[in-house]
C-alpha cells in the first residue's frame, strides 16, 4: 500500500501519542505455550492504546513457543524478546522484564491470557482519573479453556457484564488478607511502586500474593467494573498447581503470611490473617505437605487458638491420611460442572 502524501508514518505517529500519553509496559512470561502465545500476543498488538511496548521473557521453552514469538517478530519488529537458557522462575522473569520496562504503568500477562482491545485504554483513564495514592487498577475477567470457550467469570456478572457482589476497592488490606479476591492478570500496576520494591521476590514460587501485601498497606487498589481480560483455565495453570501434591507453592505462602503478620495493625486484620492460615493448613493436609501444616500452625498461635476444625486437619497431617488423589478428584468433578459456551476472542 502506497503511503498517502503527508501523512505521519506509524513509528512516528506511535512515538508522538507515547510524548502525549502515558506509555504502558506489558510483560508477557512464556514457557511452552505454543498454542496460546501468538493469540495472547496478537491482543497486545490489537490494542486501542496507541502507546504501549511490550516486552516478551521466554523460560527456556522446549516447544515451539519462541518459533512462534519470532514469526511475530518479523510483523512486529517493536516487541522485544529475552531468551533465558534456563527457566528463571516466574518472579525473576517477571524482573528481567521490568529492567528493560520504560512504562509508567505495567501488565503482567500469562501468555495463555487474552487481553480485550480496549483494556489499557480505560485501565489509564481509570488512573486519571485516581489520587496518587492508588497503585493498582484491576478488573473483572471471563474464564475461558484452552478451546476458547466461556467457563464463567471470576466475579458473578448479571446481563451488562456488571459485578453482582460487592468488590473490595480503595484501601484493601485486610480484604487482601481474607481472601483471593484480585484476578491477577486484569491488574495494571504503578511501575514507580514495582520499583520501589525491587519488583517481585525472586525467592518466592509466585508473585501475587506478596506484591498485595507489600503493596495494599500504603496503596489504595481501584477496582473497575469491566470485563476486559480473557484468563484461561488449565491444569498447568497455578490454581492447579495448588492442588497438585509436595507443590512448592505452599513454602511461598508461609513466607508472605510471615511477611503480612508483621504488617498487620488491628485485630480485624489479625482475625482475617488467621482465617487465611486456617485455609492453607487444609491446603497443606489436601497436598500432603503434614510438616509445613504444623509451621502454619506456629504462625497461626501468635494470634489465636487453632480452633477444633483446624486442631482435627493437624490431626488427619499427623496420622498422614492420604487425600490428594480424592481431593484431584472433587476438583475435577467441580470444573466438570461448568456449561462451556463459545467465546469469541
Amino acid at each position: 500500500m502506497s503511503e498517502v502524501p503527508g501523512a505521519v508514518p506509524p513509528g512516528l505517529l506511535a512515538e508522538y501519542f507515547s510524548s502525549i500519553r502515558p506509555l504502558v509496559s506489558v510483560i508477557c512470561i512464556s514457557y511452552n505455550h505454543e498454542r496460546f502465545i501468538e493469540a495472547s500476543l496478537r491482543s497486545v498488538l490489537k490494542q486501542t492504546y496507541p502507546a504501549v511496548e511490550l516486552i516478551v521473557v521466554d523460560n527456556a521453552s522446549a516447544d515451539a513457543t519462541v518459533e512462534k514469538i519470532e514469526g511475530l517478530l518479523r510483523e512486529s519488529p517493536g516487541i522485544q524478546l529475552i531468551r533465558n537458557t534456563s527457566n528463571a522462575g516466574i518472579c525473576r522473569a517477571f524482573n528481567q522484564g521490568l529492567e528493560r520496562a520504560r512504562g509508567k504503568y505495567v501488565i503482567d500477562l500469562s501468555a495463555d491470557d487474552i487481553l480485550y482491545p480496549e483494556r489499557i485504554a480505560r485501565q489509564v483513564a481509570a488512573f486519571d482519573r485516581l489520587p496518587g495514592d492508588y497503585a493498582v487498577v484491576f478488573g473483572n475477567a471471563a474464564f475461558i479453556d484452552e478451546n476458547d470457550r466461556l467457563l464463567g467469570y471470576h466475579f458473578p456478572v448479571d446481563a451488562a457484564l456488571q459485578a453482582t457482589v460487592p468488590v473490595p476497592t480503595g484501601w484493601v488490606f485486610r480484604e487482601i488478607l481474607r481472601s483471593y479476591f484480585v484476578c491477577t492478570p486484569t491488574m495494571m500496576m504503578r511501575k514507580d511502586v514495582l520499583d520501589s520494591l525491587g519488583g517481585y521476590d525472586e525467592s518466592l514460587s509466585y508473585e501475587d500474593f506478596d506484591f498485595w501485601v507489600r503493596t495494599a498497606r500504603d496503596y489504595r487498589y481501584h477496582y473497575q467494573d469491566d470485563v476486559l481480560t480473557a484468563k484461561r483455565l488449565l491444569s498447568s495453570s497455578l490454581s492447579g498447581q495448588f492442588r497438585q501434591a509436595g507443590n512448592a507453592l505452599l513454602d511461598s505462602t508461609l513466607a508472605v503470611c510471615y511477611k503480612a503478620f508483621d504488617q498487620c495493625q488491628t485485630a480485624e486484620e489479625y482475625r482475617a490473617l488467621a482465617g487465611r492460615i486456617r485455609w492453607f493448613i487444609r491446603q497443606c493436609f489436601y497436598s500432603h505437605q503434614y510438616e509445613l501444616a504444623f509451621k502454619f500452625r506456629e504462625l497461626l498461635e501468635f494470634m489465636e487458638p487453632p480452633g477444633w476444625q483446624t486442631s482435627l486437619v493437624l490431626q488427619c497431617c499427623r496420622w498422614r491420611i492420604p487425600v490428594n488423589g480424592l481431593y484431584q478428584r472433587y476438583s475435577r468433578w467441580q470444573e466438570s460442572r461448568r456449561t462451556p459456551v463459545r467465546l469469541e476472542v
